[in-house]
């Protein structure tokens, strides 16, 4: 209550409204079972539409399980769910040995695609397991020229190359420059220059401009400089450095090519070996810009990895050295820049772009290619990652990236439009042995992340599960085994879960005896199965001899389950449906089948002339008349888990009549408008449900405890399996 201390006049707020309560939604779907790619562990991802799955999960090809390749039947009913009418699929990845992998689900008999140089300064690696993480690198270089500039800067070193610029020179450097008249001595000198033994300049090259005269020589220049010593002030010094690329920065071992337009005699600077044969040389440049360091293993003409500073390398290539033409100087340096582009199978499922051999800064390999990307999207489609040996150096970097390439790829045939191409190609990733029915079960581990239908119990909002693969396995030592695992294993979660329907596959081939032997295994109305199998399209059929295949019926059956949702609503019986993407079924059963196999609860797919494919049954496997229909338990779960959500309010709320009338009109509004809206049967709203919450459903042991008891009935709507029509003969009357 709020607290009126002074007169006044004071406005509240207040609600003559019960709390309404709004329905959950109930055409959320999950699928558990192996696929080509994509993380293990940790809480599923939820996917929108199959160019989704296929980006973060693989596409459809087949997976090879034990040394036996099979259909990727994850892949294909996730495509079957959303061609169904599916909206939304999370999707729990699994592999063998699951529960004793690593975060990353390595550690088994899955293993990833790899590739490293020799001494594993450069190790290409996919994150994920599988044979699809055997991803082809196409590295793509850019060349960026990088011009060269001035900067000044104090108290240049000895034997350093730089430029000098003199203004204000005295009277006694003018006496002491032999052969140059009175007042045509220059007012600005620049000059490269290299530091001597202190203030001892040896001029390297001058800048004849500003009234010098014709018989200046270098010599002359030289003398004067140094008899008059020159005060710090009248001198400023130019460092020559590469500029950094626009909108970037150097980095430390960045790769360059240095180009020029005549052949480098680079002598001096690596004892007396003659470079003069080379025009273009590999090397990488430190992060202030001012020295480069020549790779013998990338020039034929270098005999030993040699550092050269920029400024003498201008300087001894003979580049002009005017004002106007130093930061446009002869030389060119082109900074070696790179983008990978991800290929599998051919086409390109990710891009790095503007990568640097440099082993430090942002877009080095190990900073963009990490094994734990900060982002979730990079965390889910990112295929590769990147290591770096320690204290690598740039040049390292540069010359192990190269000795990846793979051979013929980089010399096409001259004609081919693509071009020369640089390719790195890793191996080692298998998809390794199949699941058992452990590895669907999977484990919680908060540490390394959950996995298999454990990974589910974190997300609230699925209501269907299915795993179809388990059903098709034929990897597997023990098929029966396998498949009765999995059906137990996805029991036990939709229990624990309890708003939850697992739909359950028949084995491919199975005779109706079997699959009867099947369902007298499971009693439960949280499970529905359906037989026999699909026969659809083969999305990835490269070749006219497999234009078909076989699938199971799971996937298909719930995006059949959440398009009725959507189109009519839980409350109707996801039967009596066209089933989209089925050419046929595997197996025609008949009407005299269906008699054997409809009263055991096992639901029949089969097609009527005119009428197309149809899902023709709508049964739980549960021995309970009570809870017979896929609808009628679905139905609840709407009611029960909208009415658990909309009157979390109620929680710590006094216990009392108040509460207990707020409670009761907040829920019989709630089925009023289930009723008004044809979800409930009976003619009248008192013939469709009631609610009790009052001294009849408490006792004072109840109320002592803190229990709040609501008693609530409702009349579902139950499918009109059988539609009987009596028809007798009427004599006309007289």
């Amino acid at each position: 209550m709020p607290e009126y201390l002074a007169p006044g006049v004071y406005v509240e707020e207040t609600s003559f409204r019960a709390r309404s309560i709004e329905g959950v939604g109930t055409s959320v779907a999950a699928i558990v079972g192996p696929t080509r790619t994509g993380p293990v562990r940790g809480i599923p991802e939820v996917v929108t539409s199959y160019g989704e799955f296929a980006r973060i999960y693989g596409d459809a090809k087949d997976l090879t399980l034990s040394s036996n390749a099979y259909l990727n039947h994850t892949a294909l009913a996730a495509k079957a769910f959303f061609d169904n009418g599916g909206k939304q699929l999370f999707v729990s990845r699994v592999v063998n040995g699951v529960k004793a992998t690593d975060k990353y689900g390595l550690g088994q008999s899955a293993t990833a695609g790899t590739k490293k140089s020799a001494g594993s300064e450069v190790e290409f690696s996919s994150r994920f397991p599988g044979a699809m993480g055997n991803y082809t690198l196409q590295v793509g270089w850019r060349e960026n020229p990088m011009r060269l500039g001035l900067e000044p800067f104090d108290s240049p070193a000895d034997n350093s190359y730089f430029f000098l610029e003199c203004s204000a020179v005295p009277s006694a450097a003018k006496a002491n420059a032999g052969g140059i008249a009175a007042g045509r001595f220059p007012v600005n000198i620049r000059s490269a220059v290299v530091k001597r033994n202190g203030l001892n300049y040896e001029i390297v090259a001058l800048d004849a401009v500003d009234n010098v005269d014709a018989a200046l020589t270098p010599a002359n220049l030289t003398g004067a400089l140094l008899a008059a010593q020159l005060p710090a002030a009248a001198t400023k010094s130019y460092r020559i450095k590469v500029n950094a690329p626009i909108g970037g920065t150097h980095a430390d071992g960045g790769a360059v090519k240095l180009t020029v337009s005549s052949k480098i005699n680079l002598t001096p600077f690596n004892g007396g070996n003659d470079w003069s044969s080379a025009k273009t040389l590999i090397a990488t440049l430190n992060a202030t810009g001012d020295t480069l360091k020549f790779l013998a293993a990338e020039n034929a003409v270098v005999a030993a990895d040699t550092d050269v500073s920029v400024a003498a390398l201008v300087v001894e290539t003979g580049a002009p050295l005017s004002r106007s033409s130093v930061p446009n100087a002869e030389t060119a340096v082109v900074q070696r820049n790179f983008d990978i582009d991800v290929l599998s199978s051919g086409e390109r499922i990710y891009s790095f772009a503007n990568l640097s051999s440099a082993p430090g800064g942002s877009n080095s390999l190990a900073s963009r290619m990490p094994k734990d990307p900060e982002r979730r999207s990079d965390q889910l489609t990112q295929p590769i990652s990147c290591k770096l040996k320690a204290a690598v150096t740039g040049g390292q970097v540069y010359s192990s990236l190269v000795s990846l390439f793979d051979g013929p790829s980089l010399n096409p045939d001259p004609l081919d439009p693509k071009g020369p191409r640089n390719l790195i190609i890793l191996a080692t990733g298998v998809d390794g042995n199949a699941p058992a029915a452990g590895d669907y079960e999977g484990e919680t581990d908060e540490e390394k992340g959950s996995c298999g239908f454990a990974a589910l119990e974190s997300i609230e909002d699925i209501s269907i599960v299915m795993a179809p693969a388990a059903s098709a396995q034929e990897a597997s030592a023990n098929l029966d085994t396998l498949h009765k695992g999995v059906i137990a294993g996805m029991q036990k979660h939709c229990n624990k879960m309890r708003y939850r329907v697992g739909v359950v596959d028949s084995r491919e081939g199975m005779s109706i005896s079997e699959v009867r032997n099947l369902r007298n295994n499971f009693d439960d109305s949280r499970l529905a199965l359906y037989y026999p199998w699909v026969e659809a399209v083969d999305p990835e059929a490269t070749s006219s001899k497999r234009n078909t295949i076989t699938l199971p019926p799971s996937g298909f059956i719930s995006g059949i389950y959440a398009r009725t949702d959507v189109n009519r609503g839980v409350h109707k019986a996801p039967a009596n449906e066209p089933m989209f993407g089925a050419l046929r079924f595997a197996q025609d059963i008949n009407k005299f089948q269906q008699e054997l196999l409809n009263p055991d609860g096992i639901n029949c797919l089969r097609s009527f002339p005119g009428r197309g494919h149809r899902v023709w049954g709508g049964r739980t496997l549960t021995s309970d008349p009570e809870w017979k229909y896929v609808n009628v338990r679905r139905y609840f779960n709407f009611l029960e888990r909208s009415i658990e959500k909309g009157t979390q309010w109620a929680v710590f709320e006094p216990n009392g009549e108040a509460l207990w009338a707020n409670i009761k009109t907040t829920v019989e509004e709630f089925l009023y408008n289930e009723w008004h809206n044809g979800h409930l049967l009976g003619s009248k709203a008192e013939q469709a449900y009631f609610v009790r919450c009052d001294r009849s459903t408490m006792t004072q042991n109840d109320l002592d405890n803190g229990r709040l008891v609501c008693l609530v009935g409702v009349a579902p709507l139950k499918p009109a399996e059988f539609v009987i029509f009596r028809i007798g003969q009427k004599t006309a009357d007289a």
